[in-house]
């Protein structure tokens, strides 16, 4: 009977929050490159991140939210789309390159990638575009990287754009002067993350009194890693506190790259203080206007976080790999959504649910219908959040490239905790139970071969049906070559690695004059 009652009130709530008179404001953050690992909330005991832990209590924590691929045009596409990358057709990081152009890169690996579509299609219907027919103003801040002039936020449904364009790192760094087009340089020395969080905070205030949606798409935690000096010695002294300086080896060599096995980098630490520093002043500015409870935050991420490749900044652990790997290390995210009214404070889910699913979740939220003429992947999330259930379903993956973080050519299916990750480059099939072993170490594709094959058949029709594209034999290839360099990469590599990874806790450390124009004479 109490359960009853329950349901019903936050049934009446959600009503209430969704209806025409009262439409619920939405803001959406996407943080690039933050791996599942990288709060306080999710284990972190390094890196500090009370703001963003506080959206994680105060709403829906999903404990298996998986973006839609391992690098981040594809699945910042599928946010804003709700399909899988297969059906918007960005499969890749946009300006990553194909066929016999891939052979520049010197990895000397055995396939060439195909091609994929390099701006989000105009005929999409984005949920900006959704959300602006249905009343909403609309606000863009941050990383774009879905295409050049022409494919912009503010062609696809965004009325305001701050700092979104072709690119998908902070060119110029992360402290001003900037070298964005859209985005105008600030005193010198100012925090790009922190000047995102003022410009939505800004943005919020002087359209309070209509409903707002308030996409913060920060550049941060991409690299270059960047932060001030004052940060850098703060988690510097707390690493040398609790021991972590005496880390001795950092890395291991995984398949095809070292990957980061600690999470004790103060450069990078500084940068997630800056990145929960500016998001507080957003939440600070919800509560000054009394938005509170009118506003529905989203929280995640576009990836892993980087433990191989870029910055080698994290380590994701106990997952396995990270940014542009198969594993779920690459593809697990932090997955928050706070909607007042309608989920209970401090509420969990084990669910998996996935990137494709944002959409029809905010547009149900927010009681605007899912536009008839584009089909969609993803499914709503609301009835998890009213503490039910939805329909069991398989998730898919496919990223038949090469990873600048050591991925492989693949296609992934998941079933509850079942994952089967096929490889395109030799077509073998590796099988998880991900209940049981999280860190992907036990391959179970020959002891459970009958699973095996069911999944793998239900996975190629998948990708038949979607028309999913492959990569092709390199007639170029040399093995004895790829072996040379992978061989290379586990000694002399490693070696830099260590020895520049160390470098960042020494007592003198001092990257320029300037720390990186963060501090000005």
């Amino acid at each position: 009977m109490q359960k009853s009652c329950v349901l019903v009130f936050l049934w009446f709530s959600f009503f209430c929050l969704s209806s025409a008179s009262t439409k619920p404001n939405v803001l959406f953050i996407l943080v690039d490159d933050l791996g599942a690992r990288d709060l306080s909330n999710e284990g972190s005991t390094f890196y500090e991140t009370p703001n963003i832990d506080r959206i994680a209590k105060e709403g829906m924590k999903f404990t298996r939210g998986y973006a839609t691929c391992q690098v981040c045009s594809p699945s910042r596409a599928s946010i804003l789309t709700g399909k899988y990358p297969t059906n918007h057709g960005i499969t890749e990081y946009i300006g990553g390159p194909v066929g016999v152009h891939h052979r520049k890169r010197g990895r000397y690996d055995s396939h060439l990638p195909p091609e994929y579509e390099r701006n989000l299609k105009a005929s999409e219907i984005t949920l900006a575009e959704a959300m602006q027919d249905a009343g909403y103003k609309t606000f863009f801040a941050g990383k774009w990287h879905l295409g050049g002039k022409g494919s912009w936020p503010t062609d696809h449904g965004f009325d305001i754009n701050q700092g979104g364009w072709d690119v998908g790192g902070p060119r110029g760094g992360f402290f001003s002067p900037y070298t964005n087009p859209n985005l105008n340089s600030g005193p010198k020395g100012e925090s790009l993350t922190l000047r995102l969080g003022q410009e939505t905070a800004k943005f919020i205030e002087k359209h309070k009194d209509q409903p707002f949606l308030a996409y913060l798409s920060f550049y941060t935690v991409h690299a270059p890693i960047q932060t001030t000096q004052a940060l850098w010695k703060k988690y510097r002294d707390k690493a040398e506190k609790t021991g972590l300086i005496q880390n001795k080896e950092r890395f291991l060599f995984d398949r095809r790259l070292n990957v980061r096995q600690a999470q004790d980098c103060p450069v990078y630490a500084g940068m997630i203080e800056s990145l929960d520093k500016s998001i507080g002043i957003v939440l600070q500015k919800l509560k000054e206007l009394g938005l509170g409870k009118d506003t529905i935050i989203c929280f995640t991420s576009d990836n892993g976080g980087v433990s191989s490749g870029d910055a080698y900044a994290t380590s994701n652990l106990p997952l396995r790999g990270g940014k542009g790997r198969q594993w779920e290390g690459g593809i697990r995210e932090p997955f928050y959504i706070k909607a007042p009214g309608v989920i209970k404070d401090g509420s969990t889910s084990s669910t998996p649910v996935s990137g494709i699913d944002w959409y029809p979740t905010l547009l149900e939220l927010c009681n605007i219908t899912s536009p008839q003429e584009r089909a969609i992947d993803g499914v709503s999330l609301v009835p998890l959040l009213q503490g039910e259930k939805i329909k069991a379903r398989p998730l898919f993956w496919h990223y038949p490239h090469y990873g600048n973080q050591g991925g492989e050519p693949s296609s992934i299916i998941m079933e509850g905790n079942w994952k089967l990750i096929h490889y395109h480059e030799d077509g073998r099939d590796e099988l998880y139970n991900l209940l049981e072993d999280v860190g992907e170490q036990n391959e179970l594709s020959s002891s459970e071969s009958t699973r095996a094959k069911q999944m793998r058949v239900r996975l190629d029709q998948w990708l038949g049906q979607t028309n999913a594209i492959f990569p092709t034999k390199d007639p170029a290839f040399d093995a004895s070559k790829r072996s040379v360099r992978w061989k290379q990469i586990k000694t002399q590599q490693k070696a830099g690695l260590e020895k520049q990874h160390s470098r960042f806790l020494s007592p003198n450390y001092k990257p320029n004059k300037h720390w990186w124009g963060s501090s000005v004479d």
